[in-house]
């Protein structure tokens, strides 16, 4: 196995620099690390807090450049992009823009989940019921990109990332999936690649690898396959499949290996439509509609996802399509970077199937791989291997985990829906050093940038820092 590693000294003092800033989804490299500054293991809405905001709802996590914090949101029928101080929290600007559609989807989801990018002089934002948007750090919009209406039930949530003169976006779903590329300074498409072989939603964040004197590639997590992409020209250059479906968590990269999460099962996830037929079809018509299917307590807010063809009512057909579609290889798979064509018998290098969440990125930090899914089950990865080296619980923070593992200062921070922050000491065979409650509802992935962790709630924007 080959692994590109090398660093050069200008390389180290980037590093250094980037450290300070987090300007994309799971900061400067998308791996959800920032080391350089001391950050705090014990903090809360009492104790280390630098400063709390009140936001709107949204599910996209802050990212920082300079000396400001930037998110998206959604109040209404405004599509929101905010600027706070990040010093004090005080708003700085916020720009409204009306959807020019609504999209019905998952409950769980909205239009400001995907999380902005920047280059450090503008601001990259994408919402599904509108497109891609671009505006300088002031708030003036530089320009705009219709994209959509998506076929998504669930709703897309990848997020925009730069490279050099390039923002690339992904848009997998039911239906005509799509990598693209546009010009960072007019927002004119350079290309437009279909991805005909993503057969499921997806909603994973792709990567950029650019190893010293090679092409850059837009590195994509889809259904049933991974693939690498020219970022220049769109060209498909190589993929791997054996893979799962509706993958969430985004590809984390180390040197040329590529870890990357799907779901999937060796069986069935679903009962038979029989099993629900006689339980819901009142009138015995073989077909469930919403107002029966809304008697099933664990399926109800899912009906728009088995009713595939929109036309509210679910057939057998349509059951037996997802039953058979949730048949697929699962796991944290880790994947070599590289070559052409299909490399699935050579690139596909080791398979962790037992405990992990196909919605978190992994996070790759000091020399293990760390998972997290609800429960508060936290396991350790060797990232060449994928052997399991620990496997343990944090019980005060038994719950569901939606937002991925970050790093920094040699601790990981693992954020839960209700807002139980577990801080780990950084280690193979990890300790926790405290678990604290924000005691609101969490999603969005932190944010760490200058020695602060910037947590984003379903009702406020969170800094923390030490000495406060």
């Amino acid at each position: 196995m080959r692994f590109v590693l090398t660093l050069t000294l200008p390389f180290c003092f980037t590093l250094l620099a980037e450290a300070q800033e987090w300007p994309r989804f799971r900061g400067p490299h998308g791996d959800g690390v920032s080391d350089g500054a001391a950050l705090p293991a014990e903090f809360g809405p009492g104790k280390n807090v630098v400063w709390r905001a009140s936001v709107p709802m949204g599910r996209s996590s802050p990212i920082v450049v300079g000396n400001r914090v930037y998110l998206t949101a959604v109040e209404g029928e405004a599509l929101a992009t905010l600027a706070f101080d990040a010093q004090t929290g005080k708003t700085i600007w916020r720009r409204d823009i009306a959807r020019s559609r609504t999209n019905k989807i998952y409950v769980g989801n909205d239009s400001a989940t995907p999380t902005p990018a920047t280059d450090g002089e503008s601001l990259y934002v994408f919402f599904p019921d509108l497109g891609l948007v671009s505006f300088d750090l002031d708030g003036k919009e530089r320009w705009r990109l219709a994209l959509g209406p998506f076929d998504s039930f669930y709703g897309l949530s990848a997020s925009p990332v730069v490279h050099g003169d390039i923002v690339a976006l992904v848009c997998d779903q039911r239906s005509g999936s799509f990598a693209i590329a546009v010009d960072k300074n007019t927002g004119r498409v350079r290309w437009r690649t279909e991805r005909k072989n993503a057969v499921t939603e997806g909603y994973s964040t792709p990567a950029v690898y650019a190893p010293p004197g090679a092409k850059p590639q837009l590195i994509v997590t889809g259904g049933r396959r991974n693939d690498g992409y020219d970022l220049a020209t769109g060209e498909n250059l190589w993929w791997v499949g054996n893979q799962g479906i509706y993958p969430a968590g985004s590809p984390v990269l180390l040197g040329d290996l590529m870890i990357a999460v799907s779901t999937g099962g060796d069986e069935p996830e679903y009962p038979p439509f029989d099993s629900f037929r006689e339980k819901l079809d009142v009138n015995k018509d073989e077909i469930l509609t919403l107002e029966e299917f809304s008697k099933e307590e664990d399926y109800k807010d899912h009906f728009g996802w088995l009713d595939v063809d929109g036309n509210g009512r679910i057939v057998r057909a349509e059951w037996d399509a997802k039953r058979q579609e949730s048949v697929a290889e699962r796991g944290v798979t880790g994947v070599r970077i590289g070559s052409a064509g299909d490399r699935t018998a050579s690139n596909l290098l080791w398979r962790y199937k037992k405990s992990f969440s196909y919605l978190i990125t992994p996070l790759v930090y000091r020399g293990a791989v760390y998972l997290v899914k609800s429960g508060g089950v936290v396991t350790t990865l060797d990232p060449r291997t994928g052997e399991v080296l620990k496997t343990g619980r944090s019980p005060e923070a038994i719950d569901d985990y939606y937002a991925s593992p970050v790093a920094g200062d040699g601790k990981v921070f693992l954020l839960s829906h209700s807002g139980k922050v577990t801080v780990l000491k950084a280690d193979p065979q990890w300790e926790i050093l405290a678990v604290n409650s924000l005691d609101e509802p969490c999603q969005a992935t932190p944010a760490i940038a200058s020695g602060r962790i910037y947590i984003r709630t379903h009702k406020a924007l969170y800094s923390f820092g030490l000495g406060n």
